[in-house]
């Protein structure tokens, strides 16, 4: 038979993250509240927070979409540079 899934609230879930994030090991959540280590290691990923120098604060989720951006704009970098040097040779020919 199987067992029923326990909802948690987003609020719920961010506190077990922060606790994560404050020094408390996986084993130590999952004996205290009873969640296994896979589910509070995916709501990491979600729920974590990065705090920038400047205390500007960035959710898991933002970060990644930033990489995904950043990797975009790195890709278009990458194809600006070879027009230009295509655009360079053609214009040392004339």
């Amino acid at each position: 038979m199987g067992t029923k899934a326990t909802r948690y609230s987003d609020d719920f879930r961010k506190q077990i993250v922060m606790l994560r994030q404050n020094g408390k090991t996986y084993a130590q959540l999952e004996a205290e509240y009873g969640i296994v280590s896979s589910t509070i290691a995916e709501w990491t990923r979600k729920y974590a927070e990065v705090r920038m120098p400047d205390d500007t604060v960035l959710t898991a989720k933002e970060v990644e979409r930033l990489r995904r951006r950043n990797a975009e704009l790195e890709e278009e970098n990458i194809i600006l540079k070879k027009a230009a040097a295509i655009f360079l040779q053609h214009s040392k020919k004339d």
